[in-house]
């Protein structure tokens, strides 16, 4: 479908629940936050459903009118698989009326699809969308937008970065939006147990395929007490060595193992987490792994020395 298309329908509707992918990062939840704000410019109701709410996105969540309204529509933002859905995954199974990603892996099956590969961010598709809706951007759309870019770029540091990517951030400070502050927020601040925590997790660090890709774990012991803020960007960690390819977080959760993969250069991280039923971008992708850690530990570094 073409933006204008998708545009169209989203005015043709009322009542919008707008989903989230489990552990939202910065740029679902600015999408989808942006994606409500915009909507209720236009007098239609919204609800943006988590399955977490973060608390170093509270500026962003404050922003939302709370509502009470039988939704007849339903949104995913920046979701590639309904598996991804978390809690809510039963709930919505099979009822994603129209869905806008950026991941060149979605295997949502819904009525209506606008898919953009080439997209930094969901949030650049968002800002797009906006001038099509006739929605003028005010400054708390801008903080919305800003952070949905500028995370999934990591402050514009990121191979996925363009010129249309800064062009959009220049017009969203044009807006107003309070670029310092969540650049501060977002990749300066620290608290003192997440440094604790990376200490930790250096000590075990793991190289293989003769130093070309390093591996980096949490487990739940490691992470007891943490909120999801003081564990985020850990993904990046890894990638940032000399001489790394391939950087991979394995991060113990209740049944499984998340694992994040971030590459260098020309290693497509999205068809190594393939062989594991996940996806994602070529630089940044992720999958699920069921098992102990030695034994999932073992499969990634097996998998990680054919790979390189």
């Amino acid at each position: 479908m073409k933006l204008f298309e998708i545009a169209e329908i989203l005015k043709s509707k009322d009542n919008f629940e707008i989903l989230t992918h489990n552990y939202p990062d910065g740029d679902c939840i600015g999408s989808g936050i942006a994606l409500a704000l915009a909507l209720n410019k236009l007098g239609k109701n919204t609800r943006v459903i988590f399955t977490d709410k973060p608390g170093k996105f509270d500026y962003l969540f404050k922003a939302l009118p709370e509502r009470d309204f039988e939704a007849e529509y339903v949104v995913s933002v920046d979701v590639a698989d309904e598996k991804l859905l978390g809690d809510n995954k039963k709930i919505y199974e099979g009822k994603i009326d129209l869905c806008i990603d950026h991941h060149r892996s979605n295997v949502i099956a819904a009525e209506n699809k606008y898919v953009d590969s080439d997209a930094a961010a969901a949030g650049e598709i968002i800002f797009e969308l906006l001038p099509l809706l006739e929605v003028e951007p005010d400054r708390d759309i801008a903080n919305a937008l800003y952070t949905a870019i500028s995370t999934d770029t990591g402050c514009f540091r990121y191979a996925n970065t363009t010129s249309k990517t800064l062009r959009i951030a220049a017009s969203l400070l044009e807006i107003g939006c309070d670029s310092g502050c969540i650049n501060k927020e977002m990749f300066e601040t620290k608290t003192k147990r997440r440094l604790e925590l990376e200490k930790e997790i250096l000590e075990n660090l793991i190289y293989c395929a003769d130093g070309k890709c390093a591996i980096i774990y949490t487990t739940k012991a490691m992470t007891e007490g943490l909120s999801d803020d003081e564990t985020e960007g850990i993904a990046s960690i890894p990638r940032q060595i000399e001489g790394v390819k391939m950087g991979i977080t394995v991060r113990e959760k209740e049944k499984d193992f998340k694992i994040s993969v971030r590459t260098n250069e020309d290693v497509d991280a999205c068809k190594f987490c393939a062989q594991f039923g996940g996806g994602g971008h070529i630089a940044a992708s992720g999958c699920s792994i069921k098992g102990t850690l030695e034994s999932v530990l073992e499969s990634l570094v097996k998998a990680a020395e054919e790979y390189l």
